[in-house]
């Protein structure tokens, strides 16, 4: 049988794409995309399953074709499945591989892409995060990865293991402060891989409040399981902020690292930060955006109320906007992130609403950030392509790490296991 056309991403979408991502547990498609971009790895756990998958769609745009295995591969070489024409292709020539859990849009995946490695395995659940990691990197994560079957997929020997693991409370933190502790928790199943794994490096991103959570005895459960039950060595943990590493916002996590104790390693310094002045002038649009991202003036009335409720009170909450020459406060899901960094932009024009608004749109300049600023402000390239709707790409920005602060401290990770 002859493949006379290509199946591009796009279609690909278009006919399976929605049906079987929605499942958290339908994998097909992510076993595809990652057989196609890591048809070299011995032992490979994708193969077989992906040519099954490969069959099945190809019998389905060509039904009563005959389609035996050199079809399916020759279907991969010419690109008929559309997973290779992505913006951020895996790198083939790799100095480095490594997996990405609680992927989200990539944050991880970005950096560490930059710096030579190879992402052999990715997971993320969130539906519309999936479709921006997959029109971008041209792999489909794996769904929820708390499933043994999802586990089996993940390759052996690769050197670094990254996830930006949610935190959930721990239901008998410290009392035990190991491995059992973390049992029902998603951290559990990062622990285990790591377990049978045995990558050489780890990289964990969290939320700065994990240093206090549960007076501290969750990120003491985490330590324990990795350094005495896991036999990591792992050095204090460390608060970083994006805006020192070339991103205009204040924008804390705490990374946690750990070496592998083949790899002889019981030291690392964490990177030096940049010497370089930054502003949200860095970032801001430099044309007229929508009407649609400034306020209402019905809107800004109930800001500036909420916001004088709580100045009554001695509190600081309420909107804020932020100037050209400051620094975002941390951008985060929900409206809160967005109420939170609110700038001036004097530049529109056309005052005629394009939503259902109350009110008419104000006259002061004040709109919210655009999803690209945002994107900008966690460090993504120009060339990031944003498919999803505002709603959907503010709460992945939100919930993405800061490449440029995730990059170099892999970097200083990478030197120290090559």
């Amino acid at each position: 049988m002859e493949v006379i056309e290509k199946l591009m991403i796009d279609d690909v979408k278009g006919k399976m794409f929605n049906a079987k991502v929605a499942d958290p547990k339908n994998n097909d498609l992510a076993i595809l995309s990652h057989y196609i971009h890591n048809r070299e790895l011995e032992n490979n756990p994708f193969r077989n399953d992906a040519l099954n998958i490969g069959k099945e769609i190809l019998e389905k745009e060509y039904p009563g074709k005959s389609v035996k295995k050199n079809d399916i591969e020759k279907a991969i070489r010419d690109g008929f499945f559309g997973f290779d024409n992505a913006i951020f292709q895996p790198i083939r020539r790799n100095r480095f591989t490594f997996i990405d859990l609680f992927a989200g849009i990539g944050g991880f995946r970005m950096a560490l892409q930059n710096l030579g490695g190879k992402c052999l395995f990715t997971s993320e659940w969130d539906k519309e995060a999936k479709k921006t990691y997959t029109h971008n990197y041209g792999d489909v994560p794996f769904g929820d990865i708390t499933l043994e079957e999802t586990k089996s997929y993940i390759p052996d020997n690769f050197d670094v293991l990254c996830a930006g693991f949610p935190c959930q409370a721990f239901s008998i933190a410290g009392k035990r402060g190991g491995f059992e502790d973390t049992r029902g928790t998603l951290f559990f199943d990062v622990a285990e891989i790591i377990r049978r794994k045995q990558p050489r490096a780890i990289f964990l991103e969290n939320v700065k409040g994990l240093r206090n959570h549960d007076k501290g005895r969750t990120l003491e459960t985490i330590l324990n399981t990795l350094r005495n039950d896991l036999g990591y060595y792992v050095p204090e943990p460390k608060i970083i902020n994006a805006k020192d590493f070339g991103t205009p916002q204040n924008r804390e996590r705490i990374y946690i690292i750990g070496f592998h104790q083949d790899t002889n390693i019981d030291e690392f310094n964490y990177p030096e930060i940049f010497n370089q002045a930054v502003s949200f002038a860095d970032v801001k649009e430099r044309d007229v955006v929508p009407t649609k991202y400034y306020l209402s003036t019905q809107y800004l009335k109930t800001l500036e109320e909420h916001k004088a409720r709580h100045a009554s009170k001695g509190n600081g909450f309420g909107f804020e906007i932020i100037p050209d020459d400051g620094i975002a406060n941390a951008v985060v899901c929900g409206g809160m992130g967005r109420e939170r960094n609110l700038i001036l932009d004097h530049r529109i024009t056309d005052f005629t609403p394009t939503t259902k608004i109350k009110g008419e749109v104000n006259r002061e300049g004040i709109r919210k950030m655009t999803p690209r600023e945002w994107a900008r402000l966690q460090g993504f390239p120009e060339e990031f392509d944003i498919v999803v709707a505002d709603a959907s790409a503010y709460k992945q920005f939100g919930n993405s790490v800061a490449v440029p602060a995730i990059q170099a401290t892999a970097e200083k990770i990478i030197n120290k296991i090559l």
